[in-house]
């Protein structure tokens, strides 16, 4: 064995969705926005000059943080913006969460909580949801380094009201409580009303759900200042340059088409009903959606089998291979058309299975 392994950090890695090279895949496993962005953010995108791709980004992403503020009744000195939200959760675990008492976040939920957690030396505790997927509030009434809760949660898709994240903040107020809101647009509920009364409240969201921008990379946070600053001094001790002038400037004219944006999110929330009646009369069940994608389970065919026959298809959708989940797929909510393929081929196919 050579020497130099034995030094090396060892980690189990999120396993991002497919992402296919083929023509014409329905691809409804990674929960992406089925529109593409504003025509403001590609006018934006052709003013960044030659001049301005020689010199480093603004490393205080001023006015991307400013846009965001202004939107949702802020300062810049309360946003942190950065790689998508996942830089954004992974800077504010390294920044938040140093005591040697275990954090707190549901067992079925983002898969990249452990990865960072295992990756930092973060210790975690992971309280069961029930057997509807449901959070408990309660169960984060105990000692605790830190508390994560995605609101909705994926793959779930559960959303939960303003008074639950409410609840769970006033019986932790020594500990940094972040709400991962990155389907947050598709549920109407958010946490940025408290904001401004809790110092320990710090809500994430990203740009690559309902913005349409997963190919930018955008996310941010949203906290007092004290949050943001310690949370840039981790980011400025790593790296100061993680925006790009495309990004920044896609980012900006992503916030201001806010009619554009609204309108989308209709859209996909209306073809989500739609969708829900069709797979429901098909068999399939799931809870409530709060989010731009299904967490479904079929009456008869087990989950695996669906997810393979689907690809063979050539649609994508997204199967855990763990306990608790592995009977169930997730399905992006993707435009009436592509989930009328969808339908259509599950309604032959199930005729035959």
């Amino acid at each position: 064995m050579c020497s130099w392994k034995k030094n090396v950090r060892e980690v189990v890695p999120y396993v991002p969705g497919e992402q296919p090279k083929q023509a014409n895949v329905l691809k409804l496993n990674t929960n992406e926005n089925p529109y593409p962005p504003a025509p403001e953010v590609m006018d934006a995108i052709t003013l960044v000059s030659r001049e301005d791709l020689s010199r480093y980004p603004d490393p205080d992403c001023t006015a991307l943080r400013e846009a965001i503020g202004k939107q949702y009744g802020f300062t810049k000195n309360e946003v942190f913006v950065g790689v998508g939200s996942d830089e954004v959760l992974s800077t504010a675990f390294l920044t938040f969460f140093a005591s040697d008492t275990p954090i707190l976040y549901p067992d079925i939920t983002y898969e990249f909580y452990p990865v960072w957690a295992n990756l930092y030396g973060i210790p975690f505790r992971c309280p069961k949801v029930d057997e509807n997927f449901r959070i408990h509030k309660e169960d984060y009434y105990q000692k605790n380094g830190g508390i994560v809760i995605p609101n909705p949660n994926a793959p779930t898709s559960i959303g939960e009201p303003l008074d639950f994240v409410e609840d769970i903040l006033q019986h932790n107020p020594d500990s940094v409580v972040i709400i991962d809101e990155a389907y947050a647009d598709f549920s109407g509920v958010s946490a940025l009303p408290l904001v401004k009364k809790y110092d320990n409240l710090l809500v994430t969201q990203t740009f690559s759900k309902s913005r349409s921008l997963a190919g930018m990379r955008i996310g941010y946070a949203i906290g007092q200042p004290e949050l943001i600053a310690a949370m840039s001094a981790v980011r400025n001790s790593i790296n100061s340059y993680t925006m790009n002038h495309y990004a920044l400037a896609a980012g900006k004219a992503a916030v201001e088409a806010d009619d554009y944006f609204r309108e989308n999110v209709r859209k996909i929330c209306s073809t989500r009903e739609q969708t829900a009646e069709r797979l429901r009369s098909l068999g399939f069940r799931f809870p409530d959606s709060r989010t731009n994608f299904f967490f479904a389970e079929h009456e008869r065919v087990p989950a695996r089998q669906l997810f393979e026959d689907l690809r063979k298809a050539g649609i994508l959708v997204r199967y855990f291979d763990r306990p608790r989940v592995n009977n169930r797929l997730r399905i992006t909510v993707g435009t009436p058309e592509q989930m009328d393929r969808l339908c259509q081929f599950l309604e032959e196919y199930l005729k035959k299975n």
